[in-house]
């Protein structure tokens, strides 16, 4: 179970990703890893905004569907999506963050 609101980026079958304003407890897991990471930036872009520079920047196809997830290489980056109806969620590793500021420009 999840907090209310958050965001579960399941970057592999065993490992999950999750952007919560709580700290999170894994009840019924005693082998759960549950840490706090502050490795990544994170920022959200309006849909349209997005897309004009995944067009650009990305190779692979993104999931037309919503809400989504999806991670690979844009711009020469490593970066997770996820995709909202009306924004998309970019994170990067925090040393890369300043790179896609200056790549989105």
């Amino acid at each position: 179970r999840w907090p209310a609101g958050a965001i579960v980026l399941r970057t592999a079958p065993d490992e999950a990703l999750i952007a919560a304003e709580t700290r999170l407890e894994i009840a019924g897991d005693p082998h759960a890893i549950v840490e706090s990471d502050d490795g990544f930036a994170a920022v959200w872009i309006a849909s349209g905004e997005a897309q004009d520079f995944l067009e650009r920047a990305c190779e692979w196809e993104l999931p037309r569907e919503r809400p989504a997830f999806a991670q690979g290489s844009v711009a020469g980056l490593p970066v997770k999506l996820w995709f909202e109806q009306d924004r998309v969620l970019f994170l990067v590793p925090a040393p890369y963050a300043t790179d896609l500021q200056e790549r989105m420009t």
